[in-house]
């Protein structure tokens, strides 16, 4: 109990550093990530004063016995995150979501798929060799931090551990830390450039933002709902039903994981690479999600999900795994691998770029700043961090880059970024080495460039 009450302190300190602090309202940075990393410091700063004596010793005690339990928590919690994502949301037809946004998916694809072909051929050309003590599994935490963010290198920890490289979780995650933080920097920089250039259609100085924006607090007058009460308390709390449909949707990918487990008990070659059981639950939770949202489509003539309410219960959920996930890194582990972790960031950043100022404006027809920036931020940090980008360009969401970048999430999500690949890949790693899968990764991407060219040149190019 003591250890959940410490955490929600820190969740609190960092939203008021946030508010406070005129370079964090400046960085935009969640404030969960803000708490993550106080905690850290905090937790760090205890432990190497612990010879001082006896109270800083006993408060080192209890921060390792809190921590030990933070540790733990975000395992769980990036299930209930991923078991959100269908749920309360309206299921477009394949064609109707490819005619609204097949070029931005083409391009969401092209930006994933890049960050394990640049990472992985770094590592098989120089970095394995100048660092043997990593494993080849190092080759993948880039995509794992950048694209799948703290909930999912959080989520691979169980997959990191069942391949005997605990360690991976620690780089994965101070991978999301330092992409997050970069796509804000190297993001606004890019706006400014853009701005300058006239190559943003609705024009917004990036000084413009209203100081309300900036702080993240919303005006009394302006607030929104949460959310609308779809049953009467008086029966069941509209909250406690949405919490019921997240856990079946849990329930559901739960079933699928032992499902996995049995197919692969049955199969000496599965068995003896541990295949399917290195496989995380929470892109199977996913799907359970998606499968609840189906029956409830099809049964639920009163619309039970209110995708609102969905919505606070994940980033509720992803709020907490956050600062847990941050608070808990073992910085020892990453100052070692320090040097190749930067390397590979360095890289991951440069392809973004490279990316934004050569690959989007000849894959988009229209408002390529503005699909490009948005597809930037959420492949280096979060949704909300591409959001938050394409806002400061686009305030009111007048080109239709908000529109395909959301319809986008439906299908990319369940591919990249914690999808199905960024749960087999660091598996695949482990197994088959990182050459079969960079020519995996190369291959993907060569089709995702082709259908872009294809579609340029006989001009069948969507939206």
């Amino acid at each position: 109990m003591i250890s959940f009450v410490v955490l929600c302190l820190l969740l609190g300190a960092g939203h008021i550093l946030r508010v406070r602090v005129r370079l964090l309202r400046r960085l935009y940075l969640p404030s969960c990530v803000v708490g993550g990393l106080l905690g850290l410091l905090i937790v760090q700063s205890v432990a190497a004063m612990d010879s001082l004596g006896e109270p800083v010793g006993r408060i080192n005690a209890a921060l390792s016995q809190w921590s030990e339990l933070w540790s733990v928590l975000p395992r769980y919690l990036i299930n209930i995150v991923f078991a959100c994502l269908f749920l309360g949301v309206k299921l477009p037809k394949f064609k109707a979501l490819w005619r609204s946004a097949g070029s931005q998916l083409a391009y969401g694809q092209i930006v994933a798929w890049g960050q394990y072909v640049i990472p992985i051929g770094l590592w098989l050309l120089f970095l394995g060799k100048m660092f043997p003590q990593l494993p080849d599994m190092f080759a993948g935490v880039l995509e794992v931090g950048f694209e799948g963010g703290h909930g999912t290198a959080a989520g691979m920890a169980e997959t990191f551990e069942h391949y005997d490289w605990s360690e991976g979780k620690d780089f994965a995650l101070a991978s999301a830390t330092f992409g997050v933080m970069s796509a804000i920097i190297v993001g606004m920089v890019l706006i400014n450039w853009a701005v300058r250039r006239g190559y943003v259609e609705k024009r917004r100085e990036p000084a413009d933002i209203e100081e309300d924006d900036s702080i993240a607090i919303i005006p009394v007058d302006r607030r929104p709902s949460a959310g609308r009460l779809t049953v009467s308390s008086d029966v069941v709390e509209t909250f406690s039903l949405h919490i019921v449909a997240v856990g079946i949707a849990v329930g559901l990918g739960y079933v699928a994981k032992q499902g996995l487990m049995a197919i692969e008990n049955s199969s000496a070659y599965l068995t003896e690479h541990k295949l399917l059981s290195g496989f995380p639950l929470f892109p199977l939770c996913l799907f359970g999600g998606l499968i609840v949202q189906i029956l409830a489509n099809r049964f639920d003539k009163h619309q039970h999900i209110d995708i609102d309410l969905t919505r606070r219960i994940q980033n509720s959920a992803l709020d907490f795994l956050v600062v847990a996930a941050i608070a808990t890194i073992r910085l020892e582990i990453v100052l070692a691998g320090l040097v190749p972790l930067l390397i590979l960031v360095v890289a991951g950043i440069a392809w973004n770029v490279f990316c934004v100022l050569f690959l989007a404006r000849r894959v988009f027809r229209d408002a390529w700043f503005e699909r490009s920036i948005a597809e930037m931020g959420q492949s280096m940090g979060v949704t909300a961090t591409g959001l938050l980008l394409l806002r400061v360009v686009d305030p009111d969401y007048e080109t239709p880059a908000a529109e395909a970048f959301a319809c986008k999430q439906l299908l990319h999500e369940p591919i990249m970024g914690g999808g199905l690949w960024t749960a087999m890949a660091i598996p695949f790693i482990a197994i088959y080495g990182p050459g079969k899968v960079f020519i995996i990764a190369a291959v993907a991407l060569t089709i995702w460039l082709s259908i872009v060219f294809f579609a340029r040149v006989f001009g069948s190019a969507t939206s």
